[in-house]
């Protein structure tokens, strides 16, 4: 495999063939350095060596009816989780504070449950609202379901963007969850896209999912076309149903990463959930392929802290970009 040619097809804006993201993914460990380079070839076309860094926040934490297998939040959940309803304004805003501190360009707000009622709706736009009157910080909310009327009061509050993921490929989702579809799923990103709000949507890995079911998401988000794909790596959490599941290896990961960015050359590529223990002291590498990371931790389980990102960033001589592009 010519791993350059990969690079060149997917900067022409050509899809690659099924093969060909076979191959990325088959890729043998002793061919990983090249398959690096080829991917950053295209992640330089588009992002240069600029590294975003996002930061999120609970809002609301577990008391969530879906049965999501990976989450700790989740209905079939045992993991001893901290609880808590809405919290108070002041919390957020000095979430939002601290990220901007911590370098991030945005601040993404979580809520669990199915989707959030009116009166969160109206909750976080007030928050939103001030957070935009204190700091300069992009701000996306990721609140699960949502009709094209919350994205857009959202959107008349200063949201600037909404994650919902996709989280793997049609075929497999009823495996991970069941208490909604996957059609559902397409409908809130659809829904985002027509109020005309940037789109962040992604996905994780290491459920179980077949090769044809990586290659499926990467394609089902380019169709989509999202505007930034974070790519998250199953942490096993003790009390969910994926306890003690570990396929992954640093290797695989970041042939994911690279297959992933040849497949949606010039979005947005962001190293999510278990990067750290998934990819271990290989973290670094996942930079050739993506162009952005979370900091301080995913919710309900710790990350690295912004020092050590920010020392990582530097080492590997790539510069951490603190503004958005107009």
């Amino acid at each position: 495999m010519t791993y350059d040619l990969l690079a060149e097809k997917s900067l022409a804006g050509e899809l690659l063939a099924r093969e060909e993201m076979q191959a990325v993914l088959d890729t043998p460990d002793d061919d990983l350095p090249e398959l690096l380079a080829a991917a950053f070839k295209v992640r330089r076309k588009y992002f240069g060596k600029r590294v975003q860094i996002h930061m999120l926040m609970n809002a609301k934490s577990g008391l969530c009816p879906e049965d999501c297998h990976y989450c700790s939040q989740s209905s079939v959940s045992h993991a001893p989780i901290e609880k808590y309803p809405f919290l108070t304004k002041e919390k957020l805003i000095d979430g939002a504070l601290k990220a901007k501190a911590a370098g991030a360009v945005r601040f993404c707000i979580v809520n669990s449950g199915r989707g959030p009622t009116s009166k969160e709706i109206q909750d976080i736009c007030g928050v939103v609202r001030d957070i935009k009157s204190r700091v300069d910080i992009n701000i996306c909310c990721s609140l699960g379901l949502m009709d094209e009327e919350k994205i857009a009061t959202l959107k008349d509050a200063g949201v600037e963007r909404i994650n919902h993921n996709l989280n793997t490929s049609e075929r497999h989702h009823p495996n991970i969850c069941t208490t909604h579809t996957y059609a559902d799923r397409v409908d809130t990103v659809t829904n985002v896209k027509s109020v005309g709000l940037s789109s962040c949507c992604g996905g994780i890995v290491g459920m179980g999912e077949t090769d044809d079911d990586l290659m499926d998401l990467a394609v089902s988000l380019r169709k989509l076309g999202v505007d930034s794909i974070p790519l998250n790596f199953l942490h096993p959490i003790d009390g969910t149903p994926f306890e003690g599941v570990k396929t992954l290896t640093p290797q695989r990961c970041l042939k994911i990463l690279c297959m992933f960015r040849f497949v949606n050359p010039d979005k947005e590529l962001r190293v999510g959930g278990g990067r750290e223990i998934n990819l271990r002291s290989l973290q670094p590498l996942s930079l050739y392929p993506a162009n952005s990371l979370f900091v301080n931790g995913y919710l309900t389980t710790p990350g690295m802290e912004t020092s050590e990102t920010h020392k990582m960033i530097a080492d590997m001589g790539f510069e951490i970009e603190d503004r958005l592009p107009n």
